[in-house]
């Protein structure tokens, strides 16, 4: 199977892209109006709605479902906490009882618990200044309109006095809590405009790649706030798919804008510039996002809906933006890209001696190479070591913004009743005999004598009697890891025993627990994904280089890359390293994070290995000579990789401007992750390598010479104007030599 012979086929692409430029653009921006019209029209409907299937907290959810039909819908809290004097004082009970009354009364609500009634009294804390009423909806909080918990929200806060704070938490309450990007997201924008003047040294050429990644990350973000009404899609999605969009896109139009540049300013030819960077480098953006897209799809191999309505938001995007780049860019740069070419040679002087500082390094590391594999594994080993102490879990509330209702409540109820009372445990016992009452006073007894548990509730009984469910409250809160051992303890040790005494099945649930099994699903299936990942992503580079050496080199260097930022993001969100002037509270990281950061980071790791091999191997084909190829192809794209990584570090860092931790998570990790990967792996790491091994890099064992396709980053040899030196590159590369 020789796939060469569709050489051509996105140069031919560009050209009818060029030739109906008009109706391309036309579609793309009836799209993103479109699309962002009908989603606002629509509103959104994210979720974080965590299935777990055969796990004991999700065994206990659906049992629960099952014998509580009346009480399945979200239970949410309205903390109060008085200034001065006590909760029961007459004005503040007068006017908190009026508030909870209207409350009651409004759509979607079922019920509210007083801590002035008889079922209430316990909700008072001890010094009588913290108190808490129960609100229960009538159904899930996945399932209940924002509308609707603004409406309790409002009704609560009409209680607020000089004397009285008021604060509500929940699920509900949780999930209107969404804060807007826009703020992030234009530092961003701004900061990438700047890295590309920079670049470019024009305005035109600087905007071409913002203008494509925003009609693709646009159009983008409209889909997947539609499809959060056909897929639980989690509230994180839209963000994710903001900071990866945002980043790829405008790196895929900057690989081909340069390209575009470079032939356009040595051969004067309008369309045969675009022709060729739409062949070479558009061909090498098109395998780079297919690897982005292969690394996101793999997230399905763990089999958590959660995670994969996520990932399937994220390779929208990707493909989205990737599609602009391929389609926009030809028409644009029929348009503009002579003026911007010739604006940014005259002011910035493209043939300038600045150019000669990455064949430069090249040569400087080919000459000594050991010295740089030394340096560039010592600064990732270094970076690497705290990700040994990764503690995976679930952040609760005690880590959103100090301004956010949902932190006031978690604070309050901790300092009125404990740490543990954020976290509470559901112990769901099945009796042997309807009413067993010998058996739940057993289990009650057995859970107060357990150590780490600092209250255990009065059994409550399902309509058949054949359940019992009791609330325990663990001593340390949500996330801390003592909360961990005492679950696992109670569930391997303490709960067996007294099944077999008592005759009961006994299980742990509730949203910590739901957590802790989280944790324990995904670390069970990270070595799979990871493995599947690396699999596919070697075959593709194995086929496009005809290389056993480089997707060894590929994976090696990727996993260093995600070890060093999931490092650096253990140092600071979990250790707390510099955590106080990023605005975090040390804690577990999310379990999720660092399937996600592996994914993404090595998706965009192969950007640029991609991008980069690409080019060196373009030098290999026409020079034959292994270390000339790597002065030319790492002097040629030096430039524009460490640009592109420049933007996405700067658009991710933005993020970590923002006010959700998982976001914060989200921007350090992949910042960091991608500068290490432009500025130690591809300037360090990969050009010792490729030193060392010399022609033995671009080997294949002949078994599979005739037996794997034939698909080519750039065009076959010959082809076109790719055989003969690059502008303002090779030259340089030939005197480094």
């Amino acid at each position: 199977m020789n796939l060469n012979s569709s050489h051509g086929s996105l140069a031919r692409w560009a050209r009818w892209t060029r030739a109906h430029r008009r109706l391309v653009i036309m579609v793309w921006v009836a799209a993103v109006l479109v699309a962002m019209f009908a989603a606002h029209s629509a509103g959104s409907r994210y979720v974080n709605n965590l299935s777990l299937p055969g796990t004991e907290s999700q065994q206990v959810t659906n049992l629960l479902q099952r014998q509580f039909p009346s009480q399945a819908g979200d239970a949410d809290q309205i903390v109060l906490h008085t200034r001065g004097g006590t909760v029961a004082d007459p004005a503040i009970r007068a006017e908190v009882t009026r508030a909870l009354v209207r409350v009651s009364h409004l759509p979607r609500v079922t019920g509210v618990v007083s801590p002035y009634s008889l079922q209430g009294a316990g909700d008072v804390s001890p010094d009588r200044r913290t108190a808490f009423a129960v609100v229960t909806f009538d159904e899930s909080a996945t399932a209940l309109p924002t509308t609707a918990v603004n409406r309790v929200i409002s009704g609560a806060r009409s209680a607020r006095s000089p004397a009285l704070q008021v604060a509500l938490g929940g699920r509900a309450i949780e999930q209107t809590n969404r804060p807007s990007l826009g703020a992030a997201t234009s530092i961003g924008l701004v900061a990438a405009i700047v890295v590309l003047l920079i670049t470019f040294g024009s305005v035109l050429a600087a905007g071409l790649p913002i203008i494509t990644a925003l009609l693709g990350l646009g159009t983008a973000l409209g889909l997947i706030g539609l499809g959060s009404h056909l897929l639980d899609t989690p509230d994180f999605a839209s963000q994710l798919a903001a900071l990866l969009g945002l980043g790829v896109g405008i790196d895929y139009a900057l690989f081909i804008v340069t390209r575009f540049r470079e032939d356009y300013l040595h051969s004067g030819d309008l369309d045969g510039a675009i022709d060729a960077a739409m062949d070479t480098a558009g061909r090498a953006v098109l395998f780079a996002g297919a690897t982005v897209i292969i690394a996101l799809l793999g997230l399905f191999i763990l089999g958590i809906s959660l995670l994969e309505a996520a990932a399937l938001s994220a390779v929208v995007t990707v493909g989205l933006v990737l599609a602009a780049a391929l389609t926009v860019l030809p028409g644009l740069l029929r348009r503009f890209g002579p003026r911007s070419a010739a604006e940014s040679s005259h002011r910035f002087g493209w043939r300038s001696s600045g150019a000669a500082l990455w064949p430069r390094w090249a040569a400087a590391v080919t000459r000594h190479p050991w010295r740089a594999l030394v340096a560039g594994l010592t600064i990732m080993t270094v970076l690497s070591i705290p990700a040994f102490s990764l503690r995976l879990g679930q952040s609760d509330a005690g880590n959103d913004p100090a301004t956010q209702t949902t932190r006031q409540a978690y604070d309050l109820l901790a300092h009125g009743f404990g740490g543990g009372f954020n976290g509470p445990l559901q112990i769901v016992a099945q009796l042997p005999r309807a009413g067993d009452q010998a058996a739940t006073a057993s289990i009650s007894a057995a859970l107060r004598g357990t150590s780490g548990v600092a209250s255990v509730s009065q059994a409550r009984l399902s309509p058949s009697g054949t359940v019992a469910v009791y609330q325990a409250i663990p001593t340390t809160s949500p996330q801390s890891r003592a909360t961990t051992d005492l679950v696992n303890r109670l569930r391997t040790r303490r709960l067996p025993t007294l099944e077999r005494a008592t005759g009961t099945r006994i299980l742990v649930g509730g949203p910590t627990a739901t957590g802790i099994d989280f944790a324990r699903v995904v670390s069970g299936k990270l070595v799979r994904f990871v493995a599947a990942v690396i699999g596919l992503a070697a075959l593709l580079l194995v086929v496009l280089f005809r290389s056993v050496v480089i997707p060894l080199q590929a994976a090696a260097m990727n996993l260093l890359s995600v070890g060093a930022s999931l490092g650096v993001t253990v140092a600071v969100f979990q250790d707390g390293w510099l955590g106080g002037r990023l605005g975090v509270k040390p804690g577990p990281i999310d379990a999720f994070i660092p399937v996600f950061l592996f994914a993404i980071v090595f998706g965009l790791s192969m950007d640029y290995e991609v991008f980069l091999v690409s080019r060196i191997h373009e030098a290999w084909v026409r020079r034959r000579d292994a270390d000339a190829a790597l002065i030319d192809g790492l002097g040629s794209t030096g430039r524009v990789v460490t640009a592109a990584a420049t933007i996405m570090v700067c658009v991710f860092l933005s993020f970590v401007l923002g006010d959700m931790r998982i976001v914060k998570l989200f921007g350090l990790s992949l910042a960091t992750a991608v500068f290490l990967d432009a500025f130690v792996v591809r300037s360090l790491l990969l050009p010792s390598v490729f030193a060392l091994l010399g022609d033995r890099t671009w080997k294949l064992p002949r078994v599979l010479e005739h037996r794997l396709p034939r698909i080519a980053a750039e065009p076959p040899h010959g082809a076109g104007d790719s055989d003969r030196p690059r502008p303002g590159f090779s030259h340089l590369a030939e005197d480094a030599v």
